[in-house]
């Protein structure tokens, strides 16, 4: 599996250093105390296009001098259903492909998400749920509560900035019209055998159930105060990361998925990678109405990064 260069964190520290002062000072301004809630960053990248060592970067620096914060991440994977409420869910939608594994917008326990997400606004005592893909035989379960981390326990530093990172975070949900367009376009694409996504072979009922509980989500994605959005220049490519992830996952532990099945399960996300993308690219923030909002309130708070087939930053863009 070929390194995975940093060079997103000299693009991504600057922006995340601004807006966590700007951040600051809203608070300060609206309530005349130093004490500041902690802020909330999103950060969303296909499977494969470095989020881990992005993460991991961002964290080290955040931790370290001159900025010395307590920083925790919560990964969306993390707060999966638990392995016997997503074998509930599977029958309940038995000819859903989307929904008889985790991944898709209704796989996961947004409660819980919430939860956690208010418990470290109000600074308490929290524990970070976390999730063993590798449990039965790779279907994956939520890890027991009580070996979760406990962050802002007593004699600990209050967390001050939350990463929250996954696949889909900042995604939003199309209007009903908007999504029929978008899926008979796919269709029309797919009977011109010039397609190769796999939105136009899902049935529309199916997208509609996912594009639904995507509007849950917004519960989350409305808590984000910045958004970093690694974008590549072909969605494709997800295919060819993922295969070299497993390739690197076989070579150390003996057993991985074969090329047929990574195949499989990348076409259970790639229907939403089509549909979504193109929202975020927009601007996960921007207001649907216009008059919703100022231009202030939204613009300069996510960066988008255009990767290429190595992952190598091509273009940045501020929205």
């Amino acid at each position: 599996m070929p390194e995975i260069v940093d060079d997103k964190s000299q693009h991504c520290i600057p922006f995340l250093l601004e807006r966590l002062q700007a951040h600051i000072e809203r608070h300060r301004k609206a309530n005349g105390s130093a004490d500041t809630p902690p802020f909330f960053l999103g950060l969303n990248g296909v499977q494969g296009a470095g989020k881990t060592v992005l993460v991991s970067t961002l964290q080290d620096t955040l931790r370290s001098a001159p900025y010395s914060l307590s920083v925790v991440t919560l990964s969306l994977d993390d707060i999966y259903l638990t392995r016997a409420d997503q074998e509930a869910l599977a029958k309940t939608h038995p000819s859903n492909p989307l929904l008889q594994h985790r991944g898709q917008p209704s796989t996961h326990d947004l409660a819980l998400g919430e939860k956690v997400f208010d418990s470290l606004v109000a600074e308490r005592p929290t524990a970070i749920p976390q999730y063993d893909k590798s449990a039965f035989a790779g279907q994956g379960d939520r890890v027991p509560e009580s070996q979760w981390q406990v962050v802002n326990s007593e004699g600990q530093e209050k967390v001050k900035v939350v990463i929250f990172e996954g696949w889909c975070v900042g995604f939003r949900a199309w209007d009903e019209k908007t999504l029929r367009e978008k899926w008979d376009a796919a269709v029309r694409q797919k009977e011109s055998g010039e397609y190769q996504g796999r939105l136009g072979h899902v049935k529309f009922e199916d997208v509609q159930t996912v594009n639904d509980a995507l509007k849950q989500y917004d519960l989350l994605t409305d808590k984000l105060d910045a958004l970093i959005h690694i974008d590549t220049q072909n969605l494709r490519f997800v295919y060819e990361w993922r295969q070299e992830q497993e390739r690197g996952l076989r070579a150390a532990k003996g057993a991985g998925m074969t090329e047929e099945q990574v195949n499989h399960f990348v076409d259970g996300y790639y229907p939403s990678y089509e549909l979504f993308t193109e929202i975020l690219r927009d601007g996960a923030f921007k207001p649907a109405a216009p008059q919703q909002s100022t231009a202030s309130d939204w613009q300069g708070r996510q960066l988008r990064l255009i990767v290429d087939r190595n992952r190598r930053v091509q273009e940045v863009v501020r929205i």
